[in-house]
């Protein structure tokens, strides 16, 4: 096991130390993983612990935002999945959702932390919903934001990202003439992509993405790596029986938190509805203006909807939200991502249903 330290500017100005970052070896993978961000206590009690897992193509860093917002109510880490950020690829190649799924557990048994409360975006999304299901004891509640759960037919704008998983179709990318595209340009892409509202990324993020483009294309393996956990998600997408993504989330029974937002150009909210349900004790939130990272576009909100969940879980001052005027709502059927209400959320659903709508956005990168 190895550690760094990392800082990074603050929005005010001066440098703030960010996690640590260290290495852990599991069986078949050494992960990169950082935190704890929290550390304190809590009415004399040590932080619940807290575990954060990232989308395709993305890492640890898409939680920094929303980790800071927590840190004064869980302790959290973020772990990079085989291959991504800083991790190295398994050892077995296996790049499948469930061989993601083995990893985190493999983490979280070698670090003793579970039961955690559980944090998945996207790919990440999924990961956490079959860890729930399959290891119930190592998970305190979920917290999905816009999971990777099966939507057929996706939308369009989410076509490209499953052309990857395509027999012969990387290969062909890699030999196409880049016209000239820089990596700047090939980023802002990226960006476009996953926020709703790029023009709101901050500079310092920006340049982080640019940053981290540059490095994952210099690595022999980060197009077999992406190519490869994108072909997991599409093999999970037509998994029947036990394996089904819905049948599992069925059988979660912590609460969960469900996180859409109607600017999400590869996950539809309009899933919210099939998750809403499926899920014995959920909540949803959902962001008019956010894209696929909700928890980089509008950590505040994020974050207050957490401290609702987890103020239901263990009731206390410390644990309640400053200020939320969360209300039950409702959405027609017919109401979609390109017509949407002002107060969206899902209908007719047994579970608690919270949604708030929020103006402007802030701003990385994981689908």
């Amino acid at each position: 096991m190895s550690a760094e330290q990392q800082v990074e500017p603050m929005a005010e100005g001066g440098t703030r130390a960010r996690a640590e970052v260290r290495t852990v070896e599991i069986p078949g993978a050494v992960l990169a993983v950082s935190g704890p961000v929290g550390t304190g206590s809590r009415d004399g009690a040590q932080l619940p612990p807290a575990l954060f897992v990232h989308g395709l193509g993305g890492s640890s860093d898409n939680w920094t935002e929303l980790m800071d917002e927590l840190s004064d109510l869980v302790s959290g880490e973020a772990v990079d999945l085989p291959g991504f950020g800083r991790s190295a690829p398994p050892a077995d190649g296996n790049l499948s959702l469930s061989g993601h799924v083995r990893a985190v557990i493999g983490y979280l048994e070698a670090s003793g932390r579970g039961p955690v409360h559980l944090f998945g975006n996207s790919l990440g999304g999924a990961v956490a919903v079959r860890l729930a299901a399959l290891r119930p004891d190592l998970v305190l509640s979920l917290t999905l934001i816009s999971p990777a759960l099966p939507e057929l037919p996706p939308q369009r704008t989410a076509w490209p990202t499953g052309l990857l998983a395509v027999p012969g179709v990387p290969a062909l990318m890699r030999r196409m003439p880049s016209n000239g595209r820089s990596v700047e340009d090939a980023t802002e892409g990226l960006l476009r992509l996953v926020y709703g509202d790029v023009a709101a990324v901050p500079e310092e993020r920006r340049a982080a993405a640019v940053a981290e483009y540059r490095r994952r294309t210099g690595l022999p393996y980060a197009m077999q790596v992406l190519v490869g956990s994108a072909r997991g998600i599409v093999s999970a997408y037509t998994e029947r029986g036990e394996q089904s993504l819905w049948r599992q989330a069925q059988q979660v029974r912590v609460p969960v938190l469900l996180v859409y937002g109607l600017k999400d150009k590869l996950v539809s909210y309009r899933s919210a509805r099939r998750a809403c349900a499926a899920f014995a004790d959920a909540r949803l939130l959902v962001l008019p203006e956010s894209g696929h990272v909700a928890m980089m576009e509008y950590p505040a909100q994020v974050a207050r909807a957490v401290r609702e969940l987890l103020a239901e879980l263990s009731p206390g001052p410390a644990a309640r939200p400053e200020a939320w005027s969360g209300t039950p709502a409702e959405v027609p059927a017919e109401a979609s991502a390109e017509t949407p209400t002002e107060r969206p959320a899902v209908a007719e659903t047994p579970t608690p249903a919270v949604a708030e709508t929020v103006d402007g956005g802030a701003g990385s990168v994981g689908a």
